[in-house]
């Protein structure tokens, strides 16, 4: 059985962070909003050791891949206003939609082209 998942890393800009503080303050709003408007899951990608910058990935799962390709431009178009309203800038950002096999060992996951 092929189950898709959905992930998106987004590149942020924060000109305004002065320090790691302010850094955090805009990662976590960005990281909350997208808990709780779509239910994914959330990290930070990067060490956080430059305060003016930060990466941040998303990932779904869902049955249905059309679904999941809608939800996912819902999200890549939310962040943008997300960002805005931080006082933030998205400087890149990259989504993509991976084809796992339901009982494929970690690591094994093939990825059709979109």
């Amino acid at each position: 059985m092929t189950v898709p998942i959905g992930q998106i890393v987004i590149e942020i800009e924060i000109a305004h962070a002065q320090s790691v503080k302010d850094r955090r303050q805009v990662v976590r709003s960005m990281k909350d909003k997208l808990r709780q408007h779509f239910n994914v899951s959330v990290a930070e990608l990067d060490e956080g050791v430059v305060w003016n910058r930060a990466s941040v990935g998303v990932a779904a799962i869902s049955a249905s891949r059309g679904y999941l390709r809608g939800q996912m431009e819902a999200i890549e178009k939310a962040v943008y206003g997300y960002a805005a309203q931080s006082g933030a800038e998205i400087s890149d950002i990259y989504g993509e939609i991976l084809d796992g096999e339901a009982d494929a060992e970690p690591g094994e996951a093939s990825s059709e082209g979109d």
